[in-house]
């Protein structure tokens, strides 16, 4: 039994993945920004495994703060966790730039990760996985517009930017790591029907559970264990390189430069 943090589990690929790992006998950390949506994803859980412990945390992650919150309670409450599945993410929004001044989808799918993984590093166990949610959609970083200095006006570029930086930070963040561990980025499947690709695409998307099996496998396979560092494509379904401009290492260095500047308090 694997203890695994899944931030976003109250619908769509966290959801779905969730319940794959408590039918496998899984202890579960989930994580919610509504109280309401995480106690129905429970329940929905706990159809599929009545046995699973699964502990729920609540946080709003378009917010610096309460993903420190968030993460620092979680050390408080547990002192080991073998799984962080850094799952949740945001696309198309109302008012995208945040009471902070940064856009929500770098704060969301960028910054909340690197801020509750780091944070929660001292406790990853010795085998421990990081898996972070990548996409097929990656673009060039705009470092400024990762510091809030510069405001993106079309959500799939803010987006797409957000998912490289993260699997540049997935990537970088494995050279921290001790010898068992590991950190892989994925993109666990083109348009697939989650909330996300129904409002930002209008179409209904392929089948949730090719993300979560994926998920899964990256979490738990002998097939990931030695993948750090990695980019996975589950659209080509192998290890792949991501977009080019994660390769040059003047590139990273200055995408990780403007992460640090941001998540370090």
């Amino acid at each position: 039994m694997k203890k695994v943090l899944i931030t976003g589990a109250t619908d769509g690929i966290g959801l779905e993945t969730a319940k794959l790992l408590a039918a496998q006998g899984n202890h579960l950390i989930m994580h919610g920004r509504s109280d309401y949506k995480l106690q129905s994803a429970c329940e929905q859980v706990k159809q599929h495994a009545p046995d699973v412990t699964i502990d729920t945390y609540l946080a709003d992650l378009s917010t610096l703060t309460d993903s420190r919150k968030l993460a620092r309670l979680i050390l408080k409450e547990h002192s080991k966790i073998d799984v962080i599945i850094n799952n949740a993410g945001v696309f198309k929004l109302p008012q995208p730039i945040t009471q902070e001044g940064f856009d929500a989808r770098f704060v969301v799918n960028t910054f909340a990760p690197a801020i509750i993984t780091e944070l929660l590093l001292p406790v990853l166990s010795e085998d421990g996985r990081i898996v972070n949610l990548s996409s097929a959609a990656q673009a060039p970083v705009q470092v400024d517009a990762m510091k809030g200095l510069v405001h993106l006006n079309d959500d799939f570029q803010a987006y797409a930017q957000s998912k490289l930086a993260l699997t540049i930070w997935s990537e970088q963040v494995s050279k921290t790591l001790k010898p068992g561990q590991v950190s892989v980025s994925v993109n666990p499947g083109s348009l697939l029907a989650s909330k996300m690709v129904k409002e930002g695409f209008g179409v209904a998307g392929n089948d949730l559970s090719i993300g979560a099996q994926i998920l899964c496998k990256a979490a738990l396979s002998d097939e990931f264990q030695h993948s750090s560092g990695k980019y996975f494509d589950n659209d080509s379904q192998q290890f792949a390189s991501p977009h080019n401009f994660a390769v040059n290492a003047v590139n990273c260095q200055k995408v990780m430069e403007a992460l640090q500047s941001v998540v370090e308090e």
